[in-house]
């Protein structure tokens, strides 16, 4: 018997696609989620599928980026056989993409139990969820937003792709809200930081998502519950991906701070009334 059934699988489905790119925490909204659901937040066929419907999210940037995926590893390619390539920023800039990633890869494989136990905490979220809105708030006020994307260097590339390690290691961090902060802090503008913190999330989610593939399929879930899941969340963050881009053209992201506190207090008293178990 499946342990997500289909209608709960469209409802991760939408949460992932709204909350993975979003600077609110996607595993955090997960697990409260999956907790009011009933769902075991710590069954290894759970922590598979919410892996795994991630890839969905990952999808819809391949495909909202693909010009730009295209470009960037068409540079990459041709670089790889002709030196003259070799300045054009794209080509450098997809071999800073992988040198980003390779902390992240590190940490979250040395660290996978206390990933996968005491630091997957409601209560690790629910603080963490509120400790990154300062984080996120503090960046607004630093940032001169004064370069944009073709300025990004290899130290900004490899700043923005070790801070996902905070989300890695405090689920309600945000992925999105730390690599964000940590561009905005390097002073890129807010659109430059966020198409970064997008591509850097190519290679980290897709990767944790075959990765856990293997624990999602193992019987826990069903395979129309993991497709359906999975469907809905490419879906669902297709659209959130766009209405962000235009989002940050224009706002600071103050809001987003303001309602992940109001989240992390309502967890809290959810926790501390005994609504949802840690």
């Amino acid at each position: 018997m499946s342990v997500i059934g289909v209608g709960q699988a469209v409802v991760l489905g939408i949460v992932e696609g709204l909350t993975e790119f979003l600077p609110v925490s996607s595993t955090g909204h997960l697990k409260m989620a999956e907790g009011l659901m009933n769902i075991p937040v710590d069954d290894d066929a759970v922590v598979g599928f919410t892996a795994v419907i991630q890839v969905g999210a990952i999808a819809a940037v391949f495909v909202y980026f693909f010009k730009d995926i295209t470009r960037f590893v068409g540079a990459w390619l041709r670089g790889l056989t002709n030196s003259r390539e070799r300045d054009n920023h794209d080509y450098k800039f997809t071999w800073w993409v992988i040198y980003a990633t390779i902390p992240i890869v590190i940490v979250g494989l040395a660290a996978k139990p206390l990933i996968d136990g005491p630091l997957g905490s409601l209560w690790v979220v629910a603080l963490s969820l509120i400790g990154g809105s300062v984080v996120m708030w503090c960046a607004e006020q630093m940032a001169r937003f004064k370069r944009g994307e073709d300025e990004v260097t290899v130290k900004d590339a490899m700043l923005v792709g070790t801070s996902q390690i905070l989300a890695l290691l405090f689920p309600g961090f945000s992925r999105s809200g730390a690599t964000i902060s940590t561009a905005l802090v390097r002073d890129l503008d807010r659109t430059a930081a966020t198409r970064l913190s997008f591509f850097l999330g190519l290679p980290a989610l897709t990767g944790a998502g075959l990765y856990e593939l293997k624990d999602a399929t193992s019987g826990g879930v069903s395979m129309p519950a993991l497709a359906i899941g999975t469907l809905v969340s490419f879906v669902v963050a297709y659209a959130s991906i766009a209405w962000l881009l235009r989002f940050v053209a224009r706002h600071s992201f103050n809001s987003f701070v303001i309602y992940r506190i109001v989240v992390g207090f309502v967890l809290i008293g959810l926790l501390a009334t005994n609504v949802l178990d840690a």
